[in-house]
């Protein structure tokens, strides 16, 4: 029996509890979980990337079945690199869905064997984004509440 991998690809800047939560549910759809942490031509990251690889691990050390890479590639050809037949994405409203909907259609085409796989984010978790986050943390508030580690 083939072994399901599914890619979480984001630029994570920062994983939020929210991110947490699609990884931990999606551990019994799955396999292995693995957090794609991409590099996004668009934005400049915020968080240092060594460093949120580093919280991520930690967040995820009693899950042997979750592993992060980092990557500057399509996402389609990394989850093929990886054996990942499945891409893991998590919706919190409909402007996401529209959004990663697009991007699925674009994935699909890229790899006809790659599926994404949508989580609707638990209610709780729905108002938090990494850019929210980013903009409370730039201006001096405390962001630990929204996020699986401390900073």
């Amino acid at each position: 029996m083939d072994k399901k991998v599914a890619l979480f690809p984001g630029s994570f800047d920062p994983f939020t509890k929210g991110h947490e939560d699609i990884v931990l549910r999606s551990l019994h759809l799955f396999d292995e979980v693995v957090i794609g942490i991409g590099h996004n031509a668009n934005k400049q990251r915020y968080f240092p990337l060594e460093k949120m690889v580093a919280h991520i691990s930690d967040t995820f050390r009693d899950h042997p079945n979750v592993r992060i890479k980092t990557y500057d590639d399509l996402t389609a050809s990394v989850a093929q690199s990886l054996g990942a037949r499945f891409l893991l994405r998590g919706l919190r409203n409909t402007t996401d869905f529209e959004y990663e909907n697009g991007i699925s259609q674009v994935n699909r085409y890229l790899s006809q064997h790659l599926e994404t796989v949508f989580l609707i984010t638990s209610p709780q978790f729905a108002p938090i984004s990494s850019t929210i986050i980013r903009d409370v943390h730039r201006y001096g508030g405390n962001v630990n509440e929204f996020l699986p580690y401390r900073l």
